[in-house]
């Protein structure tokens, strides 16, 4: 019975832990471009104004580090 409490219990956490992971997980990467890029703010895929090499860069970039806070927080939560 107590296996099913903490299992109703964890997917509350494990959802708030998600948010904020998501959260965290973009501000590192707001930064990282910014230090990276020097340019303020990361180009979108449809930005018209950036070329395809520094939008896949910044796609890839964002996705590696979306993946390792997720990892992380999987982990350690």
């Amino acid at each position: 019975m107590s296996k099913g409490i903490g299992r109703v219990a964890y997917k509350p956490v494990g959802v708030l832990l998600g948010i904020a992971a998501g959260t965290v997980a973009g501000a590192i990467f707001r930064q990282v471009w910014k230090l990276t890029a020097g340019d303020g703010e990361a180009p979108d895929a449809t930005d018209e104004d950036r070329g395809w090499g520094e939008i896949l860069a910044a796609a890839a970039l964002q996705g590696a580090i979306f993946a390792v806070v997720r990892a992380a927080v999987d982990r350690g939560g």
